[in-house]
């Protein structure tokens, strides 16, 4: 998947082009980029801004259309009026998601946009959004209406719609003891997402958002699936900010993260892949995560309910919680015990057209037949123990999946297990529907 990052260069890579590529990277897909102005801040001070000539732009843009299927666009920085033209000419036919993240100022102090250029993005670059993401000054910059009892934050997202917008989100509008808000209006709802409040002043987290929505959009996701995915996928980034320079901390986008993070990085990626819900069994899927040596479910890390196939998308229903998962953890630590590395397991629909995928790729197969089970066991409940065991026992290799044909009322199943869920999802990658 491509998507193009239209906007500034940040030196520090706390923001801009160099913040979209870090987060496009992150989730999987490759981000192209046209820069419109180059930079000089750091995290502590802004320094200067130099657009690039409208031509450069114009020749960025054409060589990116004329070799790249784009999926994708996200619209940062767009500094002047001679620019803010370019880019419309270019994308005013396009029929792809498309991100308009209004940045005026930088975190640390420096102007994004000319201020005579305010029209013509109003004009111009407004109407190409599929969302557009300002954030509570922004979008009253964007109005020149101030937030109150009359100029509510539907009567403000309204206006910003009125100028051509097809959908808005007014992050941060209200901030409560341990909450932030933000405010959407779409064509035919309006709502409000909540989340928690991390005070911590950071250089990042806006881009981190708008591009997320970006990602989630070129995913087919709808405006309200990708802005609940943003949400937490900048929380993340936020809680894991590092002071790298002198001034304030710049986000953090990388996996060296907790358990529960990773975990629930990699959960958000499974849920975006194509084709994904085909893979979904009957009963259901659950994605684990172990701590080193584990002794118990309680040691495991899974989803409370599943990650269910709605139609043609598959949704998360329940949180991560240790003890979560109590038949995927169970075959999890069956494994751990003969092979402490390996940490992770999902469990996925068997299909003839998946084994073969599977026999064809270079992953290691095991399985068991479930009619071969002891009655004994299946008195004791200790099924999935028994057959982790039998396709175990005598393996040289550690399998890299584990399957069964099912037995009378049982559900035939695929195991796939990892050290890690990022090393889990890169095995699915190869075999999925």
């Amino acid at each position: 998947m491509n998507i193009l990052s239209i906007g500034g260069s940040d030196p520090s890579s706390g923001a801009g082009i160099q913040s979209d590529i870090k987060v496009f990277s992150e989730l999987g897909a490759h981000t192209l980029t046209a820069i419109t102005a180059i930079t000089s801040q750091n995290t502590s001070k802004f320094g200067i801004t130099e657009p690039v000539s409208p031509n450069m732009l114009k020749k960025q843009l054409e060589s990116l259309f004329s070799d790249f299927k784009i999926d994708g666009i996200k619209i940062g920085m767009v500094y002047n009026s001679k620019i803010i033209k370019v880019i419309y000419k270019q994308l005013k036919k396009l029929k792809i998601p498309i991100v308009v993240d209004p940045v005026i100022k930088s975190t640390t102090g420096g102007s994004l946009i000319e201020n005579n250029a305010k029209s013509d993005f109003q004009k111009y670059i407004i109407p190409l959004a599929t969302i557009i993401t300002p954030n509570k000054s922004e979008a009253e910059f964007l109005t020149k209406m101030k937030f109150s009892t009359k100029n509510t934050p539907e009567k403000v997202a309204k206006t910003i719609q009125d100028m051509g917008a097809k959908n808005v989100a007014i992050t941060g509008f209200e901030e409560k003891k341990d909450k932030v808000l933000d405010f959407v209006l779409e064509k035919n709802t309006k709502y409000t997402i909540s989340g928690e409040k991390i005070p911590k002043i950071n250089h990042g987290s806006g881009c981190n958002h708008s591009a997320a929505i970006a990602y989630s959009l070129a995913k087919k996701k709808t405006i309200k699936e990708s802005l609940y995915f943003a949400k937490k996928f900048t929380q993340n980034s936020i809680k894991n900010a590092k002071k790298i320079g002198k001034g304030i901390v710049i986000t953090n986008v990388e996996t060296k993260k907790g358990i529960k993070e990773e975990l629930e990085s990699a959960i958000i990626k499974f849920t975006n892949m194509k084709g994904i819900y085909k893979n979904i069994p009957e009963c259901q899927t659950n994605f684990v995560f172990s701590k080193q040596k584990p002794k118990s479910i309680k040691d495991v890390l899974g989803i409370s309910g599943r990650i269910v196939k709605a139609e043609k998308k598959v949704l998360v229903a329940g949180d991560l919680k240790f003890g979560g998962s109590k038949h995927v953890a169970t075959a999890l630590l069956s494994m751990n015990k003969k092979y402490p590395e390996i940490c992770s397991a999902i469990n996925l629909k068997y299909q003839s057209t998946t084994l073969s995928k599977i026999k064809k790729s270079k992953l290691t197969i095991s399985s068991y037949d479930r009619s071969k089970e002891p009655k004994n066991v299946k008195i004791q409940g200790s099924t999935i123990r028994w057959g982790i065991n039998s396709a175990i026992t005598n393996s040289k290799k550690i399998p890299d999946v584990i399957y069964h044909k099912g037995d009378l009322g049982k559900e035939p199943m695929i195991i796939v297990f990892g050290k890690t869920p990022e090393n889990v999802l890169k095995k699915i990658s190869k075999i999925k529907g």
